[in-house]
């Protein structure tokens, strides 16, 4: 499986030679969209997992902020699942995000917070926030956010965009369907809100 996630690494590092300055200067906050982002093969096979009825460890999440749930424990994952996620923590991805970002020194967070496997089933939405910038459990600033969909033959008419809005957030700036093998990336600060509001 490495095989086929590194044959897309030539193709991310030129990619972040070309858009470094394009990233930084985005609008509203610095942040990229790159289809096509591993080989999809190994997404079909964390695809099929995910869903997977006897999978456990899923946290519901319904309040008026937001209909989801969540997966952050790399025990109730498959092996295809974890070692995606062993490879986007790893050192090449990391390079490719400091090229990307010109953020230095990046850590991986092995273990997840605020990240893993999301899902927003009919219904689901997350409203319009910044994420937590300070990782407790490392005592580190939280500087990026990279998202992952694993969405097959996803229709306009669902909804479920991932929306950045501006910092005084009165208004949505850029739409991301949220597309098969399609990454988000954006740097997290106080001010970078964005969500998933339509359901």
């Amino acid at each position: 499986m490495n095989n086929d996630m590194e044959a897309d690494l030539d193709r991310l590092d030129a990619f972040a030679a070309a858009n470094r300055e394009a990233y930084y200067g985005a609008d509203p906050f610095p942040h990229t969209k790159i289809d096509d982002f591993v080989h999809p093969a190994v997404l079909e096979g964390v695809l099929a997992e995910a869903e997977a009825a006897d999978i456990g460890g899923w946290s519901d999440m319904e309040d008026r902020y937001q209909k989801k749930s969540a997966l952050n424990s790399t025990r109730e994952m498959g092996p295809k699942t974890r070692a995606l996620i062993q490879f986007l923590n790893g050192q090449e991805v990391i390079m490719f995000l400091e090229k990307l970002t010109g953020i230095e020194g990046l850590v991986p967070d092995p273990f997840l917070a605020g990240g893993g496997l999301h899902q927003l089933r009919q219904g689901g939405f997350l409203g319009v926030h910044a994420d937590f910038n300070f990782q407790k459990h490392m005592r580190l600033d939280r500087r990026i956010n990279l998202l992952l969909y694993l969405n097959k033959d996803w229709e306009e008419d669902w909804g479920g965009n991932l929306e950045l809005w501006d910092t005084s957030m009165t208004h949505c700036v850029k739409r991301y369907a949220p597309l098969f093998n399609r990454c988000v990336i954006f740097n997290t600060t106080d001010k970078s809100f964005h969500g998933n509001p339509q359901p």
